[in-house]
């Protein structure tokens, strides 16, 4: 009976000592995994504040465009009803004064 109970022990503890070993290797691998995973997504996290930082970029040169080119139109609209007055006193200058086709 004690050789079965030395031979049952021995083989408990090597099972045991392989149980223990799977597991350090099982953890190794979830470990690395999860490693892995905190990389990518902190390489997702790097893009994705890029991305912004030239989407507020991007805004930022189309609002300036958006500035320019109003103050442009402005421009050129406060050029033209200065120059109102002068272009209809000579369109109705021409109507005035041309002779009526009708007329023989």
């Amino acid at each position: 009976m004690s050789i079965i109970g030395i031979i049952l022990g021995v083989i408990a503890i090597g099972l045991f000592i392989w149980l223990k070993k799977d597991q350090q290797i099982t953890n190794e691998l979830h470990e690395a995994e999860l490693n892995h995973t905190h990389q990518g997504m902190n390489a997702m996290m790097d893009d994705f504040n890029n991305y912004q930082v030239e989407n507020e970029r991007k805004i930022a040169e189309l609002e300036k465009q958006l500035e320019i080119k109003s103050k442009e139109n402005e421009r050129k609209i406060m050029k033209l009803t200065e120059n109102l007055p002068v272009v209809i006193r000579k369109v109705v200058g021409h109507i005035e004064f041309a002779r009526p086709l009708d007329k023989k």
